[in-house]
């Protein structure tokens, strides 16, 4: 799993911001990543990614039950994250 500062900038065409949360899991073909992004206005979405030889890509996440596992662990050190991605379950 690569170490990447957070915060750190993100950028789309209609606005950018910070990632202010993340957490990762190495699997055997990718980096599964979901991320908390906070924009210039405080308004906030949540990414699910994934980096493959490192580099940020711009595909579907696909997870499987190990990786979905993994990554429920990683939340106690994303609160924030944590707390919105509960709101899915209700």
């Amino acid at each position: 799993m690569a170490i990447r500062q957070i915060p750190r900038p993100f950028q789309y065409a209609w606005g950018g911001g910070h990632v202010v949360e993340e957490v990762s899991f190495d699997g055997e073909h990718k980096e599964s990543a979901i991320q908390l992004l906070e924009y210039e206005d405080g308004t906030v979405d949540v990414r699910f990614c994934f980096y493959a030889g490192g580099r940020f890509q711009r595909n579907p996440l696909l997870l499987n039950e190990g990786e979905i596992d993994e990554l429920a662990n990683q939340l106690d050190r994303a609160p924030r994250l944590r707390a919105l991605l509960a709101r899915l379950s209700r």
